[in-house]
């Protein structure tokens, strides 16, 4: 079993140890034993301490449909300890706390060079079961059958390996269950605020969905000066959390009455928002949120994960009339290597405050009530941990 194990004692040999898997879209994840594989070059084995529940592992866990593909252990949001690494790995030893995050940097190709882009050339982002270099999986349950990969991180598992590319060492003395949130949530909503959209100080910003994501960019909005910050939901319980957050209005998506959502944003703003951050992944949506922005200078920033295939519906003539930008955002526009660090700076500074998202903790084992927190809306960030 892990438990117990020095890396010296485990270090090249497959580990036997626990893991949720999800084996039917929408069933609750069984924890089985697994076998993990020993990292191949360039890769990091890592044991999780603890990883938190996104609303991105809920929609991969309902979808029915290709990428969809089963039996796959999800999760991508987690803080680790290295227990080995592979051949060719410098920059973390066993030992080392990291970050696995989703969207890799391997500080070599033209955008991992650039300052005008996060998404690497070399590795991109995409809904892959397997490892980005091997086309394999490092995954198999007792009785030999692959199990696999998400997001390259599998965190819903004791143990898991990961590519040296997506992987941040942190200081260890950040608590793991606040550390975690910047794998995905935290980096991703205020990467959006402060590093794509850039908001200025004394600007109006309208947040379409108070999500977790949603509470992030409101949090990114607020340290850079933003003097109102809307959220839209159609939850009215919502508002009330969002305060803590930064949010200083709220709109009733469902208490507009005759006119559409945009009409009422621009009635509220003199003509529209500055910003827009549709945080929710709905097409029409997104449409409201590019009609909400101010035309000359208004940004629309999507940020919420659609179901495959669909298909956004815009005015060609009011595209280039408006003087508008649409622009979508990955990991809030965050290089993991090099920005995340920089985040961590501003939490252990007591710049950014993240405790209030962690609303619920729960054992591994209880890793389904998680789920349910979270379909449920009774949970902003459910942070699950480890056994060992």
């Amino acid at each position: 079993m892990a438990d117990g194990k020095s890396s010296s004692e485990t270090a090249g040999k497959p580990i036997r140890c626990k893991a949720a898997i999800c084996r039917e879209a929408g069933e609750p994840l069984v924890i089985e034993e697994i076998m993990v594989a020993p990292p191949s070059p360039y890769e990091v084995r890592i044991r999780i301490i603890c990883t938190s529940l996104c609303y991105s592992d809920i929609t991969f866990w309902k979808l029915k449909v290709p990428p969809a593909c089963f039996p796959r252990i999800l999760g991508h949001e987690a803080v680790g300890v290295v227990e080995s690494v592979g051949e060719n790995v410098n920059e973390v030893a066993a030992g080392d706390v990291v970050i696995p995050v989703f969207l890799s940097e391997c500080g070599e190709c033209g955008d991992c060079c650039s300052k005008q882009s996060n998404l690497c050339s070399k590795f991109p982002f995409k809904l892959h079961p397997w490892m980005p270099r091997y086309e394999s999986s490092r995954f198999t349950d007792l009785k030999g059958e692959t199990l696999y990969h998400f997001l390259f991180v599998s965190s819903f598992s004791e143990y898991t390996v990961v590519d040296v590319c997506h992987v941040v060492k942190i200081d260890p003395s950040i608590p793991p269950n606040r550390a975690c949130l910047f794998g995905c949530c935290v980096a991703t909503g205020v990467g959006a605020a402060c590093k794509t959209a850039k908001v200025e100080a004394g600007s109006t910003v309208v947040i379409f969905g108070l999500g977790s994501i949603g509470l992030a960019v409101a949090k990114g909005a607020k340290l850079c000066g933003a003097n109102r910050i809307i959220g839209v939901d159609v939850n009215p319980d919502k508002f009330e959390v969002a305060k803590n957050f930064g949010v200083t209005e709220f709109i009733n998506s469902k208490e507009c009455g005759d006119k559409s959502l945009s009409q009422v944003v621009k009635e509220m703003t003199g003509g529209g928002a500055d910003y827009c951050f549709e945080c929710v992944g709905i097409a029409s949506l997104v449409q409201e949120a590019f009609a909400s922005c101010r035309k000359g200078w208004g940004k629309t920033i999507v940020l919420g994960v659609d179901k495959p295939g669909a298909q956004l519906n815009l005015s060609s003539a009011e595209v280039l009339s408006s003087g508008k930008i649409l622009t979508g955002c990955l990991y809030g526009g965050v290089k993991a290597k090099s920005d995340i660090p920089l985040l961590l700076k501003r939490y252990t500074d007591k710049e950014l405050v993240v405790d209030e998202f962690v609303t619920h903790e729960v054992k591994f084992e209880d890793i389904n009530k998680a789920f349910e927190l979270l379909v449920g809306g009774k949970c902003i960030r459910c942070v699950i941990w480890m056994d060992n």
